[in-house]
């Protein structure tokens, strides 16, 4: 393996950026690969393109005639752009997408053939659903699952193939995918803030959530990346030691861009502007060989699906230019780990951000519903919201280097925390003095003026509002974007159902409307202060202060995944039509397979890494200092202490030998201990608690061998090689 290593950095030394030559302008080349309402518009007749646009504004049902027109349109677009197969693309629950590629040919009954896609092929497929993760959903006798065209999402063209997106779901009907549910979840937030609104412009009649991800990656050589056995089985490094410099400068945040990332980067852009992906930022992130790229905010269905495309097209991209992206949370130790801030707003058809203050009372009125009604939310369902976000690899990445602590909190800055606070004080439950309302109305109209130069980021905050969104910082790099927004809109407009509920029954009781609704925010600002933290989330102080304000310290993922199976999560996801039990059962009992199966994997790799690469290597270098003790003594045989420090480096050498040897034959032993439990939660228990802790003890005593072993020999890359040749 020794020799793999220096090969792979003689080749990188030999490395150019990749050529790519000019490109159009973004403006020119943006959504050519997309089948848009603009191309629609071509390709269809007036009557149809009508029919379709009223259809997709308004949720109605597609019918077959209409179907057939938009797949002839499409297939027309497709075939003129050189486009042979067909594909419906899909999020299933293993976070991935997946795709079952069709031609266009069909037989005609004389034996020719020709290039047919129509409407029943457009709407509706079978793919295999046997192979997907399902949560007990299907039976293995059923392994047929169904495949329903989304129009909200436009098709598009990738690897010369039409890609529709679609949801998935089982042969009985449960959905096995993120979009189902949140389609529901979008729906849902749409009808419960279009009834906020109404209170105060009627011309509000739909509230779409938008979405603005920014996603964090590393790169590394792939010729590194060939020669570590970790990266490429787990996605991350399972050893090595610290570089002597990583990131303790803090020069590579917002550091010149080097050269061949550069030309990754630009091509990565063009590829994502071709499929109307509209990436804006690119940057240095805090780690060496760590990057972000962010796009302009969009309908978050629509970013959702982007950012699963965007992850694919990263790959793909990186092989061109010898490179290979690492999505993992926590790739490296001890360094910056890799989260996707999912930045959350709404946005009305008249406009308006609603959670961006206004310039009147009555608009700020509005802006405190939807502000204090999200972080009643986070309250509420600060549980689901952290079960949304935990995986085995978030799991290594927040609470340090720069991530934010799993507890789930809500940083406002000091003066709009401070304003909330102050609107307690100053309403009552009696009734107010018409100038007492004068007042708060006008303290009210002040906060644009509050949150012009105010706002901030709380890094150390995972829910934190940034001026007119709110960013939450949790998500891991390589997660669907759709798990925490289907929990995000369900709690809040679960929020905004109560506040309207509340709010109207004050008003029946005959309290004005103004005074109802701030009644009802002083309670719902009362209820969530818990949830309202302004200082370091790194701290123990913090640790143990959320404990007693109740909130959940919960930092394991097998635990905190129960919270979809409490009775809160049960009347979120039910009552509102967004999950049934079963579905909501399914993404536990997922979730906990994918947690358990990722960390069998490591603790085989590591058993793996030590036994066949690292013990030998080490034994190696031994026998050479033996060697060379015993030529010392035979030429200098009256010098006592004549090889003292070879023959220390050997008793230490052979101590680190034991401790692994013995460590991988007890983590072999309890993962066979732990396979035995019929129970596959309790068998994922049994692997945090038992397994689960030689990994890092395994390492420990690797890194140290790191450090005596002879560099030359040394068969796995480096950190300081990982990080920094590029």
């Amino acid at each position: 393996m020794a020799k793999f290593r220096f090969l792979a950095l003689q080749e990188i030394a030999r490395r150019k950026p990749v050529e790519c030559g000019e490109r159009p302008r973004c403006s020119v080349v943006f959504g050519e690969n997309v089948f848009s309402m603009d191309k629609m518009r071509h390709y269809l007749s007036i009557e149809a393109y009508k029919k379709l646009e009223k259809a997709m504004s308004e949720g109605l049902a597609i019918d077959r005639g209409l179907a057939d027109q938009v797949a002839a349109a499409m297939k027309a677009w497709a075939v003129e752009r050189g486009v042979t197969h067909y594909t419906h693309w899909f999020h299933p629950l293993n976070g991935a997408t997946a795709e079952k590629h069709d031609s266009f040919i069909d037989l005609l009954p004389d034996g020719d053939v020709i290039e047919s896609f129509d409407g029943r092929l457009l709407v509706q497929q079978e793919p295999d659903a046997s192979s997907f993760p399902n949560g007990g959903i299907r039976n293995t006798f059923e392994a047929r699952g169904y495949t329903a065209w989304d129009p909200a999402s436009p098709a598009f063209i990738n690897n010369r193939t039409l890609c529709i997106p679609t949801i998935f779901v089982a042969y009985t009907g449960e959905a096995l995918d993120f979009k189902t549910p949140m389609l529901k979840s979008l729906a849902m937030i749409d009808r419960a803030a279009v009834d906020i609104c109404q209170y105060f412009d009627k011309d509000v009649q739909r509230v779409i959530a938008t979405l603005g991800w920014e996603q964090e990656y590393f790169l590394v050589d792939e010729a590194l990346y060939n020669a570590r056995p970790d990266l490429k089985l787990c996605g991350r490094t399972l050893m090595g030691h610290s570089s002597a410099k990583d990131q303790q400068l803090e020069d590579q945040y917002f550091g010149s861009i080097p050269a061949r990332v550069t030309a990754f980067m630009e091509e990565l852009e063009y590829e994502c502007h071709c499929l109307g992906i509209p990436i804006k930022t690119r940057h240095n992130e805090v780690a060496p060989n760590q990057f972000e790229c962010a796009p302009i905010f969009e309908e978050a269905n629509l970013a959702v699906d982007h950012n699963q495309l965007l992850m694919s097209t990263m790959k793909k991209v990186a092989r061109r230019h010898n490179f290979r992206v690492l999505l993992h949370e926590k790739p490296y130790k001890g360094v910056n780990g890799s989260g996707k801030h999912n930045n959350w707003s709404l946005l009305t058809n008249t406009g308006v951000n609603l959670l961006s203050p206004g310039k009147n009372p009555k608009s700020n009125m509005q802006f405190l519903i939807f502000l204090v009604s999200t972080i009643k939310a986070v309250y509420e369902h600060g549980d689901l919201l952290k079960a949304s976000i935990v995986s085995q690899g978030n799991e290594a990445r927040l609470g340090g280097d720069e991530a934010p602590p799993v507890i789930m909190s809500v940083f406002l800055g000091n003066y709009l925390s401070g304003m909330l606070d102050e609107l307690v004080e100053k309403v009552s439950d009696r009734k107010m003095s018409p100038d007492e309302k004068t007042e708060l109305k006008l303290n009210v109209g002040k906060i644009p003026e509050i949150m012009l130069d105010n706002t901030d980021r709380n890094r150390t905050s995972p829910f934190a509002f940034t001026g007119n969104r709110f960013e939450f910082r949790a998500v891991g790099s390589s997660a669907n974007c759709g798990g925490p927004m289907i929990a995000l809109n369900a709690a809040v407009a679960e929020q905004l159902i109560a506040f309207k509920r509340e709010t109207d029954a004050l008003i029946e009781k005959g309290v004005k409307k103004d005074e109802a609704i701030f009644q009802i925010l002083r309670k719902y600002i009362i209820e969530s202060k818990p949830v309202r933290f302004e200082g370091n989330g790194y701290s123990k102080e913090w640790r143990e202060e959320a404990a007693r304000r109740g909130l959940s310290t919960v930092v394991d993922c097998i635990p905190a995944l129960k919270a979809y199976c409490s009775e809160k999560a049960k009347r979120l996801f039910v009552d509102n039509g967004i999950l049934s039990e079963r579905e909501l059962e399914a993404r536990f009992e997922i979730k906990n397979e994918i947690y358990l199966k990722k960390l069998q994997i490591e603790s085989r790799v590591l058993g793996d890494l030590v036994l066949n690469h690292i013990i030998p290597t080490a034994i190696t270098y031994q026998n050479t200092l033996l060697t060379n003790v015993t030529a010392l003594k035979n030429i200098l045989p009256d010098y006592e202490s004549v090889a003292d420090v070879q023959i220390e480096a050997i008793r230490t050498i052979s101590y680190h030998i034991r401790e692994i040897q013995t460590m991988v034959s007890d983590m072999t032993e309890a993962r066979k201990q732990a396979n035995a439990i019929a129970d596959e939660v309790a068998r994922a228990e049994e692997y945090t608690e038992k397994v689960r802790p030689y990994l890092e003890k395994i390492r420990y005593h690797v890194d140290k061998l790191e450090l005596l072993v002879d560099d030359e020999i040394w068969p796995l890359p480096k950190y300081r090689e990982l990080l920094f040749s590029r």
